[in-house]
């Protein structure tokens, strides 16, 4: 009898850590799939971010174009972006651009990076012209006007090296406007889309202080 009792006990024993462990299971399970939804949101939603203000964008210039009445003008599909290709003047607006950011003469700095923008066409250096407008506007706390040059840098050139530290720039932004639930948003997304690159340490900094 004392036999029967004991192995009874031992099923029961046995049934409640395997009913546990199954649990424990489904919670894990559970987990990673809530992760997996929040990896796909954040995601889903820079896309939106990406789509939203190229669509902006595409609004405001084609309102441009008919304001000032180039609607029949006979335009190649490139004329319109091409810029002036004049590659001695290319280096010496940009050049004394980098000049004014380093003596802090924003203003300047501001004025010459715009013009460069509007008036060239750089693969490497027009996306570094963004990233010092939306720079030089968070210095200034035009915080609107910054957002637009970083999502320019990201919208235009997705592979630059500058884009993963415009991403955690607009990190910055929301963090700075009081947007703590955006800001951790868009820093976890730097550190999972750009674990090798300085932004994502930055941004893991920013994280870790946040807690």
């Amino acid at each position: 009898m004392k036999q029967i009792f004991t192995f009874l006990a031992l099923g029961f024993l046995s049934a409640s850590i395997f009913s546990n462990e199954t649990e424990e299971a489904k919670t894990d399970i559970l987990f990673l799939k809530i992760q997996e939804l929040e990896q796909e949101i954040a995601e889903l939603r820079n896309e939106i971010e990406s789509q939203n203000f190229l669509i902006e964008k595409l609004i405001n210039e084609t309102s441009l174009i008919e304001d000032q009445s180039l609607t029949n003008l006979a335009l190649t599909n490139d004329s319109l972006f091409q810029g002036i290709e004049d590659l001695k003047s290319k280096e010496q607006v940009y050049t004394a651009a980098i000049n004014a950011l380093e003596n802090q003469d924003y203003e300047n700095a501001f004025k010459l990076f715009s013009y460069f923008v509007e008036s060239f066409k750089d693969e490497d250096k027009t996306p570094l012209a963004f990233f010092w407008l939306g720079e030089i506007s968070f210095i200034d706390n035009d915080l609107d006007s910054s957002q637009k040059f970083f999502m320019e840098l990201i919208s235009a050139y997705p592979d630059h090296y500058r884009t993963p530290l415009a991403h955690k720039k607009i990190g910055d932004i929301y963090l700075k406007s009081g947007d703590i639930k955006n800001a951790k948003v868009k820093y976890n997304y730097v550190v999972r889309e750009y674990p090798n690159n300085t932004a994502s340490s930055l941004a893991l900094q920013l994280l870790k202080n946040m807690e």
